[in-house]
């Protein structure tokens, strides 16, 4: 559904404008992408509710089944109305750009960005925010594979824990190599993939190394081997049994129950 089509550009526009380090707009956004995402019950069933809770009263003075069971039928009819998700377009159609901005949440400037995408398919504010984010978001890609949140980057980059500059001339060498945010990013996580799986670490400028071996870089197989009471384990093929190995070398035939056998992974 349309709905969630923008819904998830203003997800991703509140996520751009944290990279900016812009206040209050993101949390905006993403208000306004939650609302989308379930309209109905957020906006539209509000006036059914109240429709319906005066309609209910009035019919509880009476007290007798048939109040009952119109009340349970007017109740059924409000749950199936409100559990479905009303198209934003179909808003648009009937009420043009004001009932859009009529809506909880929206406001003016959103409401005509869903205008702006209605018509165009695209809305321009997302993609020059896109453009001018374009080696932030590539830097804050790396740190992401590098488990340290946009928040923890900021603050390590406010205290000289991490110093930002010393990032951005690779991520813009990257951009230009990759041709696209999409493209260097995904060369990121492959190197980060690759790297993590054996132990070794990488910066931005190990992408540009394995840059022609992107295709063949793959993730170490992670091995799992078993183990009892921290001793090692084997399984005999011939004897279709598994046997401890002592610290001092002995196969000791293997007498307990399998569930007791602990697998612990290798690298």
């Amino acid at each position: 559904m349309i709905n969630k089509k923008i819904a998830k550009i203003f997800y991703e526009i509140a996520e751009l404008l944290d990279i900016k380090g812009i206040t209050f707009k993101p949390a905006a956004y993403r208000n306004a992408a939650k609302f989308l995402e379930n309209l109905n019950t957020q906006a539209l069933a509000k006036g059914e509710d109240e429709r319906s809770s005066s309609t209910t009263r009035a019919l509880s003075k009476g007290e007798d089944e048939r109040s009952s069971s119109t009340t349970r039928a007017l109740a059924k009819g409000e749950d199936e109305r409100s559990s479905s998700t009303t198209d934003i377009s179909l808003i648009y159609k009937e009420k043009g750009l004001k009932g859009l901005e009529d809506l909880p949440r929206i406001g003016k400037s959103m409401a005509k960005k869903i205008e702006e995408y209605l018509n165009k398919n695209k809305i321009k504010y997302f993609e020059d925010l896109k453009k001018e984010t374009a080696i932030q978001q590539i830097v804050t890609h790396y740190f992401k594979t590098k488990d340290l949140s946009l928040e923890e980057l900021k603050k390590n980059a406010k205290k000289r824990k991490i110093v930002y500059s010393r990032f951005t001339k690779p991520a813009k060498q990257l951009l230009e190599l990759a041709g696209s945010i999409e493209k260097a990013e995904e060369a990121i996580t492959k190197v980060a993939e690759w790297a993590k799986s054996r132990n070794l670490d990488y910066a931005i400028e190990t992408v540009f190394k394995k840059w022609l071996e992107l295709d063949r870089l793959k993730p170490k197989e992670i091995v799992k081997k078993p183990y009892y009471q921290r001793n090692p384990m084997i399984w005999s093929e011939t004897k279709r049994k598994w046997y401890v190995i002592s610290p001092e070398g002995e196969w000791l035939e293997f007498a307990d129950k399998e569930s007791e056998i602990e697998w612990r992974i290798v690298k």
